[in-house]
Parts: C-alpha cells; structure tokens; sequence
C-alpha cells in the first residue's frame, strides 16, 4: 500500500475516533491536516464545507470521502471515509455488548457529562474559523482588503433579521448562497 493511502488511513482514523460531536467537529482536524499534507488547502476546505453542507449524507463523511478523493483518487475517498467511520463502528460495537454494565458505571456517566462540553468546544472553534475564513482575508496588506465587504453585508442581513424568508426548502438557500457566491465572487 502506498504511504499516502497509509496517511490517509492514520489521519482519518485519528479524526474519527477524537471528533466528538458531529461533522463539524472534524474541521480543525481537517485544517491540521491541510497545513501537515500537500492534499487541500485552506482555502479549499472552505469549499469542501460547502460542498459537504449541499450535498447529502454527514457533512464529515462527505469531506472524508471528498479529502480522499483528492489525495488519491477512488481508493483515496475509500481509504479516508472508511476509516473516518471505523472508530465509530468499534465503539459502538463494544459499548452495545456491555451495555448494562456501562448504563449503571458512574465513571462512565462522569465521563459523558464531561464530553458534552468537549464536542460544544470543538465546534464553536471550528465555526469561528469558519466565519474568520469567509468574513475576512487573512494577512491582507490593507484593512480594505482584509474585509470581505459583500460577505460582511449578506452576514449582517442575515443574522440581523433584515432579509427573512418564508419556509423554503434548503435547496433554494443552496442555490442562493452559489448565486450570491457567484455574483460577488465571496
């Protein structure tokens, strides 16, 4: 096997079996391993982001298996979706055989009630970065050019309320986000 299916088996593995807390959760993996591999950049799990969010399935399988493909084809997307999955997989198969004894361990409950702060830290980090990614042009020269004018106008529409849209399926948010995407080249 090629080393870069075995980095691809290592790295993956290692995000799913830390990334507590859903898909986003493994953002910050994703951009240590975007800085570590010549696979994606930055700039491109941006992208990734996107196209995991508008696409069907978990948003972290769906970047596994896109990362993979673009580190190593076919066998890549395998390589990496597998073993993103596998930790999850094994633990789930373990905790279901000792089930009862784990439901009564007050360790184990202790170590849950500790979790949910961990997966809550994990994403709020990774939609920081987010934000700072599409809001901003990091090491700009200028302030002008730092700020991302049309990203930061829709953003304030948005989260202020100004722009509201009646129920609409999320398909039209998709194709209005490619459009305003497309229009103001974000």
């Amino acid at each position: 096997m090629q080393p870069t299916f075995l980095l691809l088996i290592y790295e993956f593995f290692k995000t799913g079996l830390f990334a507590v807390g859903g898909g986003m959760a493994t953002v910050p993996f994703l951009k240590e391993i975007a800085r570590r591999y010549p696979w994606f950049t930055e700039s491109e799990l941006l992208d990734m982001i996107a196209v995991s969010e508008s696409t069907p399935g978990p948003i972290g399988v769906n970047m596994a298996t896109y990362s993979g493909f673009r580190a190593g084809g076919p066998l890549g997307a395998l390589c990496s979706t597998l073993s993103l999955v596998a930790p999850s997989i094994i633990i789930i198969l373990i905790v279901s055989r000792m089930m009862r004894q784990f439901q009564e361990n007050r360790l184990v409950q202790d170590a849950f009630y500790c979790l949910r702060p961990a997966s809550a830290g994990l994403i709020i980090g990774a939609m920081a970065s987010i934000y700072h990614e599409t809001l901003f042009h990091p090491g700009a020269a200028s302030l002008a050019a730092w700020l991302n004018i049309p990203a930061l106008i829709l953003f304030a529409l948005f989260f202020t309320g100004v722009i509201r849209f009646p129920k609409l399926h999320p398909i039209v948010f998709v194709a209005l986000g490619a459009a305003c995407g497309i229009l103001f080249k974000l």
